[in-house]
C-alpha cells in the first residue's frame, strides 16, 4: 500500500530507557552503561511480552526477553548527534533539531556572576549551589531554608539550575517567579536547558516534594517537524513534560502529568478522539522516579506496566495511525551514577498494515521526526532520513 496522509502520529518517549552504551560514552563517563540490558540482567531476566512481540528482543541481546521471527514491529535503535545526554537535546533531536554545542552544565556549581545577580534580583542569599540530588540537598539543607528563608539553589549532571523552597516558607507563585527571574539570567553561554522550581513541603526528616514541579526551559533555536504539522492547521499535543522542553513552541494544546499512568490513560484518550496530528508523550517516571535514584526493581516494574498498557493503545489506534516508541536518551539504575547515560535508544514502529522488519541503528535521533513529517506530508528540518517507505508494504 502507498502511504496513507490525514491520519494521527502517536510518539511515546520512555524517559531515560537506553539500549547501550554509545561509541563516545567514555567522553561522558558512560562506558559499561545498558539500561535495558542491565536493568534485565540484575533482575533475572525481564517478562515483556507485547514489547517483545513488537521486536524489542530483537534489537539487543535482553535476558528474559527472546527475539522474535515475526516481530509485530519494525526495530531498530539510534544514536544521538547533538551533544550532551539530557532530556532537551534528546527531545530537540527527536524533532529534527541538532545541538552542535553541548548545553552547559555546572558541576562545581554555578559562578559567582549568575548566583550575585540572582540573589540581587529576589532580595536575599541563596544556600546550596552545587550538585546533588534533589532529595538529598532539601535533607542536607531544608532545617537551615526553614530558618533563613534563603532558597536552596542545585544542579546536576544535567543542564539544570534547579530551585528548592518549603510552600510553608515560600509561595508556590513566589518560586515560579523567582524561576522566571532565574531563566532571563540564564542566557547566552549561561543558557541551561532548564531552569525548574522544586517545591517541598513537610517536617526536618521527613520531606516531600510535590507535585508542582515546573520546569522553565530553554527557547528551542529553531522550528521542529512540531511548528510544521501546527502550521499544516494539525493538532500537536504534548502530554507530560513536553511543553517544558520546548517552552511550548509547536504545541497546540498540553497536559501535564504527575505519573506514567496519567500520562499513559491521556495518550490513550487522545488516541480515540484525534484524527489527524500528532500526539506526543513523554512518560518521566523510568528517570526521574527509578533512573535517578538507582531503583532496578521499580524501572523494571514501570516496563511491565506500559507493556501491559499496549493492547489498549493499538486497539483505539485506527487503521493507518503510526505509533512510535522510543526514548531520548539512558538512565542506567544499575550504575553508580545517579545521572543520564550516553546511550542508544530503542526505536519501535508499529501500524496495523505495517511490516515488521529490521530498521538497522539510526545515525540520528531526527530519523524519527523526518519519519514523521513524510508519514503528515509536512515540511521536515532537513535533518534525519525517514524510515516510513520501509515499514509499508
Amino acid at each position: 500500500m502507498g502511504i496513507i496522509n490525514s491520519y494521527k502520529a502517536i510518539l511515546i518517549i520512555l524517559d531515560g530507557v537506553g539500549i547501550g552504551e554509545l561509541p563516545d560514552a567514555s567522553e561522558y563517563g558512560d562506558q559499561g552503561s545498558n539500561t535495558l540490558a542491565n536493568t534485565a540482567e540484575l533482575l533475572g531476566g525481564l517478562n515483556l511480552p507485547n514489547l517483545r512481540t513488537l521486536g524489542l528482543g530483537n534489537i539487543h541481546p535482553l535476558k528474559g526477553i527472546q527475539p522474535v521471527k515475526n516481530p509485530m514491529g519494525a526495530f531498530g535503535k539510534m544514536a544521538e548527534l547533538s551533544t550532551g545526554k539530557d532530556s532537551t537535546s534528546g527531545h530537540w533531536e527527536l524533532m529534527g533539531l541538532i545541538s552542535k554545542q553541548p548545553l552547559p552544565t555546572y558541576p562545581d556549581g554555578f559562578p559567582p556572576e549568575i548566583i550575585s545577580r540572582f540573589t540581587a534580583a529576589i532580595g536575599r542569599g541563596i544556600l546550596g549551589n552545587y550538585a546533588q540530588s534533589g532529595t538529598e540537598i532539601i535533607n542536607q539543607l531544608g532545617n537551615e531554608h526553614l530558618s533563613t528563608g534563603k532558597p536552596i539553589v542545585y544542579t546536576s549532571a544535567d543542564s539544570v539550575f534547579q530551585i528548592a523552597a518549603h510552600l510553608d516558607i515560600i509561595t508556590l507563585e513566589k518560586l515560579y517567579e523567582w524561576c522566571e527571574i532565574a531563566r532571563g539570567i540564564l542566557v547566552g553561554d549561561h543558557g541551561v536547558g532548564r531552569v525548574i522550581a522544586r517545591p517541598f513541603t513537610g517536617k526536618p526528616g521527613h520531606f516531600i516534594r510535590t507535585p508542582d514541579r515546573k520546569d522553565f526551559s530553554l527557547h528551542p533555536p529553531g522550528d521542529t517537524v512540531m511548528d510544521s504539522i501546527k502550521a499544516a492547521g494539525m493538532p500537536v499535543v504534548g502530554i507530560g513534560k513536553i511543553y517544558d522542553l520546548f517552552n511550548g513552541k509547536g504545541l497546540t494544546e498540553s497536559y501535564h502529568t504527575t505519573r506514567n499512568t496519567e500520562g499513559i490513560e491521556k495518550t490513550i484518550q487522545f488516541i480515540a478522539s484525534l484524527s489527524d496530528g500528532l500526539i506526543f508523550t513523554n512518560l518521566g517516571d523510568f528517570d526521574t522516579i527509578w533512573g535517578h535514584r538507582n531503583n532496578p526493581t521499580g524501572f523494571a516494574q514501570g516496563l511491565l506496566q506500559f507493556d501491559q498498557e499496549l493492547p489498549r493503545i493499538y486497539q483505539n489506534m485506527g487503521e493507518h495511525d503510526l505509533l512510535i516508541i522510543t526514548a531520548d536518551h539512558g538512565n542506567d539504575p544499575t550504575t553508580p551514577s545517579t545521572d543520564h547515560s550516553r546511550e542508544y535508544v530503542p526505536l519501535l514502529a508499529y501500524c496495523k498494515s505495517c511490516k515488521g522488519l529490521n530498521l538497522g541503528v539510526r545515525r540520528s535521533f531526527a530519523d524519527v521526526g523526518a519519519s514523521l513529517a513524510e508519514f503528515l506530508k509536512v515540511k521536515g528540518t532537513g535533518q534525519g532520513n525517514s524510515f516510513l517507505k520501509e515499514i509499508y508494504d
